[in-house]
């Protein structure tokens, strides 16, 4: 019975997507569409083209070989491609012209509306290493408050370190060869 449940909430949740609906919904107004256009095409456009022959595009061909009529020509019939060329191009431009043009008006109006939209401003190497040496930092605090001591050695160049630690100039010279500062110039 879960099994059931499972699978049913599945297919749910597949239908409830936002793009299976809108397909679904594409595919019933695109046929609603290719009915009037097909009717459209047949009874005004090709009228209009007979007027130079014949009504009925299908029977605009080519004959390669022979008599189209006997049983032994091969025809190329044109007409039945130009009718659903036709019928395309119609489609296409109700749809463009009914639906997508409409929609992407509307979709720009209502993105003016809300506004323009705010990117998020990326952060610098510098912010970047700050928060890593914030974040290492605190993990040396805490492993030293959880072995009973107060505090962890402070970092060469961190704030707050001890001073001559800190990477900041304090003001005596210290002699590279003994070690001992001079503490004047």
């Amino acid at each position: 019975m879960s099994e059931t449940k499972g699978i049913l909430s599945g297919f749910k949740e597949f239908l409830m997507r936002g793009n299976v609906i809108e397909l679904a919904v594409a595919v019933v107004v695109g046929a609603a569409f290719t009915g009037i256009v097909t009717s459209v095409v047949e009874g005004v456009i090709n009228p209009l083209i007979g007027a130079f022959g014949t009504q009925d595009l299908d029977k605009y061909e080519l004959c390669l070989t022979g008599d189209c009529d006997a049983a032994g020509g091969a025809a190329i019939r044109w007409g039945s491609v130009l009718t659903a060329s036709l019928t395309f191009l119609m489609t296409a431009a109700v749809v463009y012209f009914l639906m997508i043009m409409p929609m992407n008006r509307f979709n720009a109006r209502r993105a003016a509306k809300a506004g323009p939209h705010e990117e998020p401003v990326a952060k610098t190497e510098l912010e970047i290493l700050i928060e890593i040496r914030d974040e290492l930092i605190a993990q040396r605090a805490a492993a030293g408050t959880e072995a009973g001591t107060e505090g962890a050695p402070a970092l060469v160049g961190q704030r707050g370190a001890p001073n001559g630690a800190s990477g900041e100039d304090t003001g005596a010279d210290t002699d590279p060869a003994s070690g001992s500062g001079s503490g004047s110039r």
